[in-house]
């Protein structure tokens, strides 16, 4: 992962198109539809499957309402699995945050909650165990509840929320915010004695007796072994991480981390990473008068800034088979602005960011079912999901369109070779924009014929640091990022 050695700024050009568009590396095609059309759940924060074969959706409200129904279009009712709305807290952004069932829940039926509850003047997020109920597979045994952990929130936003289990390790990560307010007044991010603006690690399976835990320390925590440190801390410097997720095949923990003023953060974890809040917002300062040292951060492999949405909301790797064009892209979404986007990761030097929906609701959630099918969750709004219009579900070629491929070299010193592919006579244009948005040249600008094509580009004569290349069609855009070095 790329570590910071010096603070540049970055802009996420990215154009705004319908629901069905075209943006990518090739064109995708992609409709969202309501998945559910006789459910509607208002305010959904997770969406999540047990993995035990039968078939169900899980859906936790933030009010505290935890329902389950089959995983059928035709659905007119949910069940509900459990209710918490006596005893949570959802002032502000608290509430019923975040839902994992255990990889051995089919045998032993344990699943696990984040929530906030209040105490006189205080707020905690809790993370707890429950059971099923031992007879009725719909029903949680409200009973059965063993809290795992208790952690005080100052403030009443930037709780994080989501929870899930590591598909290498089976420990359980879990996200944190700062605690809330606005800038990290407590500067948690960084605090590594607070366990706020993190995202924790702790094994489940083995309680602490010792200690009177009912978990206990990953031997391979950063910081497993040091008493001063809160020693479940597995990466930090994050301001709210709304929604992670593992990516199966590869095992890569993406997480989207809510920004403060100007910048949103796409990340991949690593262990022991420093994601650089409130040091860095994004690629850049936090405090634009202060020069500040990032050496040693882990920057966000793709951000866009707050004017082009003002509130990520992270999804998940699509490996399901509806959309075959989706495969292998980290599908995720803007709470204000209402858009998707697909972002294709192949290396730190080769990422495409995409948008491929406008959405009519704020985009809350994404979750996916037992067939890794990929649904989102929306304010006040039915569960949705992607479908092919083209009804293609067998993974043959999409018409391409047109393909940006990535600048050769790249980091680049001098002179580049940016080729294309088009696949068909269509007008174009490719442009390249500095890190602040300004158009530094336009390198092509007329119509050309279907064929392998490349244009030059000088980086010679301009200052090191992140570009954009964006090629237009009258089918969409597609962005890739330039790396100049001297």
């Amino acid at each position: 992962m790329h570590k910071l050695s010096t603070s540049f700024g970055l802009l996420v050009l990215i154009a705004l198109v319908s629901l069905s568009c075209t943006s990518t590396a090739q064109t995708i095609d992609v409709e969202l539809v309501p998945a559910f059309p006789n459910l509607t759940i208002p305010l959904p924060t997770d969406i999540q499957n047990a993995g035990d074969g039968s078939n169900r959706l899980f859906v936790c409200e933030k009010t505290g309402l935890l329902h389950v129904f089959p995983n059928d279009p035709n659905v007119s009712e949910t069940t509900l699995f459990l209710d918490l709305r006596g005893q949570i807290a959802t002032q502000s952004e608290m509430g019923l945050l975040g839902l994992a069932f255990h990889p051995n829940y089919k045998e032993n039926g344990f699943f696990y909650l984040n929530y906030n509850v209040q105490r006189g003047n205080k707020f905690y997020t809790i993370i707890s165990r429950f059971s099923v109920d031992s007879e009725d597979p719909n029903k949680a045994d409200i009973n059965s509840e063993v809290i795992m952990m208790e952690i005080e929130q100052p403030f009443q936003n930037h709780d994080g929320g989501q929870i899930a289990f590591g598909p290498e390790d089976g420990y359980l990560y879990i996200a944190l915010g700062d605690g809330g307010s606005g800038g990290d007044p407590l500067n948690s991010g960084q605090d590594l004695r607070s366990p706020l603006g993190k995202i924790l690690r702790i094994d489940v399976d083995n309680p602490d007796d010792e200690n009177g835990k009912n978990y206990s320390i990953p031997e391979t925590n950063p910081f497993a072994t040091n008493s001063e440190y809160v020693q479940e801390i597995y990466a930090w410097g994050l301001r709210n991480p709304w929604r992670f997720s593992f990516d199966q095949p590869t095992g890569r923990l993406w997480a989207a981390d809510v920004g403060q003023d100007k910048w949103e953060e796409v990340n991949i974890i690593e262990k022991g990473g420093n994601y650089g809040w409130r040091v860095t917002e994004g690629w850049h300062c936090y405090d634009p008068n202060n020069n500040c040292d990032s050496i040693g951060l882990i920057g966000p492999v793709w951000e866009y800034s707050h004017s082009v949405g003002q509130s990520i909301t992270g999804g998940y790797v699509y490996r399901g088979s509806n959309v075959p064009a989706l495969t292998g892209m980290y599908i995720y979404g803007d709470y204000g602005s209402r858009r998707i986007w697909a972002l294709d990761y192949k290396s730190e030097a080769d990422v495409t960011n995409s948008s491929i929906v406008n959405t009519p609701f704020a985009i809350y959630t994404f979750g996916v079912d037992e067939n890794n099918e990929l649904y989102v969750g929306g304010l006040n709004s039915k569960i949705h999901k992607f479908v092919d219009p083209s009804g293609n579900v067998e993974g043959k070629e999409l018409n391409t369109g047109a393909t940006l491929h990535p600048a050769v070299p790249n980091p680049a010193s001098s002179r580049v070779i940016i080729p294309y592919d088009l696949d068909g006579s269509m007008q174009v244009s490719i442009t390249i924009f500095n890190s602040i948005g300004e158009e530094i040249s336009q390198l092509v600008n007329q119509k050309e014929e279907r064929g392998e094509h490349q244009v030059e580009f000088d980086t010679t004569d301009i200052p090191g640091g992140v570009y954009y290349v964006q090629l237009t069609t009258e089918k969409g855009q597609v962005t890739r990022k330039l790396t100049v070095e001297h």
